[in-house]
Formats: structure tokens, C-alpha cells, sequence
């Protein structure tokens, strides 16, 4: 089994309160735009501060997508960096060891890409393996995690580094009245996260803080292409984000979730810590009620959204390393990583301490 040996999470300096937020995005969108329907998503989303990459008043300048997308790459670098540096000063491994690294963003492209860029930063091995990961979105995170696991089942005696960088802001698209893009820039803020995890034959597999990583599943929901993921143009991304998300959670991924416990003998009542993706209020809610979880159990979750927002990929790996930072649950506790993102897709990492 694999064992998580750390597991970090960084922001960017720039931090806003979601009010204020709402104010700048409002003078940037078109004349005549929808602002009450605006602050009432600004209000409901459950956010209360984000992290941006750039300070507030740089977006005016980014007026096309490749001078956001050389924002991207300058500071996915500059965050990837202090994402893995941290993970490998609580783990006490050196880069040098790590065998295999998996990067993933869906918020900027970059070729080399954001591992590649940090490599001889952080010191990993030239021969490193790497997969840089682009389009499974906030699902990225826990399919992440799965992947290190089934590299690590065959080689257990390695260890692999996952990193994840997100920069949503970057992706903002001004003439979109959309009500989906009014959602995405009431929901989304910027960070990355990095995770260690080491096979089960490796020194630190029997004494590392972290949880085990005891397996994984991933589910595509036919028919369901164009409910989330990007249209990509002449101004970059423009998001899909379908109405019907949290009604799709409620008929089938709550359905999933008990299946794959039931797979390992277990029920959702069985599970003591979530780390779920804060995809938004009404998508928590709607699995907390499908599920029957007590109102406390997604607690993590909604801290994090409160915290800084939807981060993407990287939320699962900053609400992990919050509950964590937390202390453990009683020993053989059962914890489970739910993420959703395009395909339709879901990804479910169980996990025990």
C-alpha cells in the first residue's frame, strides 16, 4: 500500500476579500451587464477571501490570452516550486529521490511544462519520469493521487510526487455574461499543492504521519461532455459549467461513492474524514444529503472554499493537508477523496489511517 509521506498547500501573497472582488469585476465586465444577479452569486457562493496570482489591479492588462498565459507559466513555477520545496522539507526525503513526478493544471499551457520549468530548482534527478497531466480539471487532484499509488504498486520501493497549479484567474474572460462565468468568478481562486507518497517496500512507508492509499476508482457519466470543462478561443478559456452539476451529483455520483465503499465492505458512515473538492455549496450539499453524512463532515471542505475559493485540481491537496495538520483520526480510521471534474467524470482515492 502506498503511504502519503506529505502533502502541502500554498497561496499566492495577493489576498482579497470576496466583496471586494465583486466590486473590481464588476468594472471590468461590459456596460450593461447583470450586477444584481452577479452579487447575489458573489454572495451565495461561500466564499470569504481569495488568493490571486496577480495583485487586483494587473488584470486590466491582460488583454489577450497569450500575456495571461505568460502570467500563468511565471507564477505556476514560482508557487509549483514552493509547493514541492515544502512537501520535501515535512517529509525529509530529497528530491533526488523521487522517481516519478505528475503535474497537472487546467488553467494555463505550458511546453516544457511547470515540472519540467522547476526541475533543477528543486533538484529532481534528470532521468525523473514525467507525466504532465492537462483536462481532467478539479478532478486532477485525486486522480493524481491514484496514479502515484498504481506507479508506486509496481514499484514499491520508489517514491512519487505529485504537484498541481492552478491559477483560475487567469482563465477570466470579461465580455462572457454568462451566468456559468459569473459562478466561475464567484467560486474560483489561485494556488498549488504538492504531495509525496512512497511504495510500500520504501523506509518512511512505516512511519510516515500521512494516511494509506488503499485504492482507487474512476467513473466517466456518459452524454455528459458539455456540462463542464472549457471552450477554448481567441480570448482562451471560456468555461461550461451546466446547471444540472449538483442534480448529476445527487443521481449517480453519491451512488458511486456508496458503491465503491460497499467494494471494500464499507458505508459512508464508515468513513471519518472527507476530503472532498469544495466544487461549490450546492454540489456539497447535494452529496452530504445523498449520502446522509452528519453536518459537520464536510467541514474541511467548506473551510477551504470560505478560505480561498475553489483552487481546482489543488483543493483536494490543500484540504488534505488541513485535516492532516489536524491530527489523525483513532488508527485503521477510513478517510475518502472525492473529485469531480470534466468527462463528466468523478475520482475516488480511499484512504486509512
Amino acid at each position: 500500500m502506498t503511504r502519503i509521506a506529505a502533502v502541502s498547500g500554498v497561496l499566492p501573497s495577493h489576498r482579497y476579500a470576496q466583496r471586494e472582488l465583486a466590486e473590481a469585476l464588476a468594472a471590468l465586465r461590459p456596460a450593461g451587464s447583470e450586477r444584481a444577479l452577479a452579487d447575489r452569486l458573489y454572495a451565495s457562493a461561500g466564499v470569504e477571501t481569495r488568493y490571486l496570482a496577480l495583485p487586483l489591479e494587473s488584470y486590466p492588462g491582460l488583454t489577450g490570452f497569450g500575456a495571461a498565459n505568460d502570467a500563468f507559466i511565471a507564477a505556476a513555477v514560482e508557487l509549483g516550486e514552493a509547493a514541492v520545496n515544502e512537501a520535501l522539507s515535512a517529509s525529509g526525503l530529497a528530491a533526488a529521490e523521487v522517481d516519478l513526478v505528475l503535474s497537472t493544471s487546467v488553467t494555463g499551457i505550458a511546453a516544457p511544462s511547470v515540472e519540467a520549468r522547476l526541475a533543477s530548482r528543486v533538484g529532481l534527478r534528470e532521468d525523473v519520469r514525467r507525466i504532465p497531466v492537462f483536462g481532467l480539471g478539479c478532478a486532477a487532484g485525486a486522480a493524481g493521487v491514484g496514479r502515484l499509488h498504481d506507479f508506486l504498486a509496481g514499484r514499491p520501493d520508489g517514491v512519487a510526487l505529485l504537484l498541481s497549479t492552478e491559477l483560475c484567474s487567469l482563465t477570466l474572460q470579461r465580455s462572457d455574461t454568462s451566468t456559468a462565468n459569473l459562478i466561475a468568478t464567484a467560486l474560483f481562486g489561485d494556488g498549488a499543492g504538492a504531495l509525496l507518497a512512497v511504495g510500500a517496500d520504501h523506509p518512511r512507508h512505516a512511519d510516515g504521519p500521512g494516511p494509506l492509499v488503499l485504492a482507487a476508482r474512476s467513473r466517466l457519466y456518459p452524454g455528459t461532455e458539455r456540462l463542464l470543462g472549457w471552450d477554448i478561443g481567441d480570448a482562451g478559456f471560456r468555461i461550461l459549467l451546466g446547471a444540472e452539476l449538483p442534480e448529476l451529483v445527487r443521481l449517480h455520483v453519491a451512488e458511486e461513492v456508496s458503491s465503491f465503499l460497499a467494494a471494500h465492505d464499507l458505508k459512508p458512515g464508515d468513513v471519518a474524514t472527507w476530503i472532498c473538492h469544495p466544487g461549490g455549496p450546492r454540489v456539497l450539499d447535494a452529496l452530504g444529503e445523498e449520502l446522509g453524512l452528519p453536518s459537520d463532515a464536510l467541514a474541511f471542505s467548506r473551510r477551504s472554499l470560505a478560505g480561498c475559493g475553489n483552487l481546482s485540481s489543488a483543493s483536494v491537496l490543500h484540504i488534505l493537508r488541513d485535516a492532516v495538520a489536524a491530527g489523525p483520526p483513532p488508527p485503521g480510521s477510513y478517510g475518502l477523496m472525492v473529485a469531480l471534474g470534466p468527462g463528466f467524470a468523478s475520482e475516488l482515492v480511499l484512504l486509512r489511517w
